[in-house]
């Protein structure tokens, strides 16, 4: 292969400036549509009235009150917490599997993901990319530190799934 048909391969400093276009992108409107989910569950409780006037009156409300208080608080969180990454899953896996290859922060840097050969990876394995990448990024963002120490920049997700982040 001659030197001009070898791909630049994106470092770690522009990942992560594409990753911050991204939280921003996808995290406003979560945000607030966190918001407005958790504000229609807790609007639709019923709260004794006596608690809103004392909050240390929640010692006289029986096991019942308190469930029928936190049981709808909990489903708020959880129903939100779950949109929230169903909506993240389908941004991130469909817009590295589309024409495009990235997402649109990746697009607005000049970068895409791709196979070991250039192409577009598969829905599935651009969820699966996407999946591993979240899991290991709680372990002190060793992953993506990676990115910046490999011979082919790929963060740990990369170097699991077998994609590559490259400049166009």
């Amino acid at each position: 292969m001659d030197k001009e048909e070898q791909p630049q391969y994106a470092g770690f400093w522009i990942r992560f400036g594409a990753w911050v276009i991204d939280s921003i992108i996808v995290g406003i409107p979560l945000l607030i549509l966190s918001n407005v989910i958790f504000a229609l569950f807790v609007n639709s409780m019923e709260i004794p009235e006596e608690l809103l006037l004392d909050p240390a009156s929640i010692e006289t409300l029986s096991d019942a009150e308190i469930l029928s208080i936190i049981g709808p608080m909990m489903v708020a969180f959880f129903g939100t917490m779950a949109v929230c990454l169903l909506i993240s899953l389908f941004y991130y896996s469909l817009l590295h599997s589309s024409k495009w290859q990235a997402t649109i922060g990746k697009k607005l840097l000049g970068l895409k993901v791709t196979d070991k050969n250039g192409n577009r990876l598969s829905f599935w394995r651009s969820l699966g990319r996407y999946i591993v990448s979240s899991l290991l990024s709680g372990i002190l963002l060793i992953g993506f530190i990676l990115a910046a120490f490999t011979e082919k920049k790929q963060a740990l997700h990369d170097l699991i799934v077998g994609s590559f982040v490259v400049k166009k």
